[in-house]
């Protein structure tokens, strides 16, 4: 992955960290909206909601800095995919999450997310989601 893509990534969340329980909250509603499907796989209770978009932020935080040392960053998220399995998540679903991901960004980063932001986040989901798909199925 080039250093510039792994750049772009990085500086923009850090401007998402500021926001991230709304980033969270606009997440989950662009999927649900995306595939109202998806709804029952997470819990019904809103602090229960909250306490997941928590971990969703924390999980992304964490992702987004082993971007730089992606050696330690592969197992980790290979480890991530087989749990997403035991959740009852099919690898269809992982196109729905890239496009809230984005749709979310796109919200919570306004005219900072650029073209080229949105290239960079795209190229890392991809090579995110790929390890974890080919790690669960």
């Amino acid at each position: 992955m080039e250093s510039k893509t792994i750049t772009l990534v990085q500086e923009s969340f850090e401007k998402v960290k500021p926001i991230a329980p709304t980033a969270a909250k606009i997440f989950y509603e662009k999927l649900f909206d995306l595939d109202p499907q998806l709804k029952p796989l997470f819990p019904n209770s809103d602090d229960a909601m909250k306490e997941q978009g928590n971990k969703l932020m924390s999980m992304l935080g964490a992702a987004v800095a082993g971007l730089s040392n992606l050696d330690s960053l592969i197992p980790i998220l290979k480890d991530l995919g087989k749990r997403h399995v035991e959740y009852k998540v099919e690898a269809f679903h992982y196109d729905t999450v890239g496009e809230a991901l984005l749709g979310t960004l796109e919200v919570g980063l306004g005219d900072d997310f650029t073209p080229d932001v949105k290239e960079a986040w795209t190229t890392v989901y991809g090579t995110m989601s790929n390890v974890m798909i080919d790690a669960a199925y």
